[in-house]
């Protein structure tokens, strides 16, 4: 539960994305008979017909871990554990009453390419007056707060410590992990220049700078996932643009940007007969919403990095 206002710059929540940090899986023996795996949280922003809230979902035993790192950093949030509100829209129980569109996103370039932070909005110098601030999360709240009678948009940010999931050229079995990525990206910006002219383009320059600085903090694999679930009355297509738009405020054309992917849509008529593929669609992506799956079975995908200052 957040407070009118908010003094503090962006970088508090960089240190409390810090505690979501948690590596390791434990020897083989755990890994392999006892199913151990690296946890992982849900950073949510959920629209319940037009009522906006901040969640979290996290093992139990990271929960103190979180409260202290939020109370830390901001004194006056009140942090309340509730109920999962995936219940509110029954879909898979009720798929007549229902309408649902979904999607993933996905990186418009390589992970190692920074999208845009609240450092390239200024909001990283304290003490600016809020009516010259421009605050990229503040389009999506208020589209969020905008829907209506039974409709409910859900977001969810899925986070791991970031690992060693690139393959290494070369090798038939070497991988490496997201900072060794950048370096090569690097490289191949570097031999790009010398193959051009022999002297970076401006362009060039800037994306290596960019790169460079992002790998100073720490990544996490990440996912998005949203849902439109409305009532099939109150049901408005109009959404889906303004979802698909939501995180257009951290594109670069230059550097990084987020792309729909996996929707629950085909392009044409023939790609379905009679929605029994849409409906299966829809059923997984729902499903693996509710079950907060993405970087394991049942429902995995790949994910891309983020680090600290872009997940804030």
């Amino acid at each position: 539960r957040l407070p009118r206002t908010i003094d503090k710059t962006p970088l508090a929540m960089e240190l409390v994305l810090q505690s979501l940090f948690q590596g390791g899986t434990g020897n083989w023996l755990e890994q392999w008979w006892d199913g151990k795996v690296k946890p992982w949280f849900s950073l949510e922003l959920v629209s319940i017909e037009g009522s906006v809230k901040f969640l979290i979902r996290t093992p139990s035993k990271f929960k103190k871990i979180i409260e202290s790192h939020i109370h830390a950093q901001y004194p006056t949030i009140e942090v309340v554990e509730v109920q999962d509100y995936v219940s509110q829209a029954p879909y898979i129980h009720e798929p007549n009453e229902w309408s649902l569109w979904g999607c993933e996103f996905a990186l418009t370039k390589p992970d190692p390419y920074p999208i845009k932070t609240y450092v390239d909005y200024g909001l990283d110098k304290a003490g600016t007056k809020e009516e010259f601030k421009s605050d990229p999360i503040t389009s999506i709240i208020e589209f969020l707060g905008s829907i209506g009678r039974g409709q409910q948009i859900w977001m969810q940010i899925l986070v791991q410590a970031n690992g060693d999931r690139y393959k290494t050229p070369g090798t038939w079995f070497g991988q490496h992990d997201w900072k060794e990525e950048g370096k090569r990206v690097m490289k191949e910006l570097q031999a790009k220049a010398g193959a051009d002219d022999g002297k970076p383009s401006k362009g060039d320059m800037e994306a290596m700078s960019a790169i460079e600085r992002s790998l100073s903090k720490i990544g996490f694999d990440c996912g998005i996932r949203t849902l439109y679930i409305a009532k099939k009355e109150f049901y408005d297509p109009s959404n889906i643009a303004g979802i698909t738009g939501a995180f257009r405020q951290f594109s670069s054309q230059t550097l990084n940007g987020f792309r729909p992917a996996n929707t629950t849509g085909f392009d044409y008529p023939w790609q379905d007969y009679h929605d029994y593929r849409l409906n299966k669609k829809k059923q997984a992506i729902f499903d693996a919403y509710v079950r907060r799956s993405y970087f394991y079975a049942p429902y995995k995908s790949k994910p891309f990095v983020l680090n600290s200052e872009e997940l804030a």
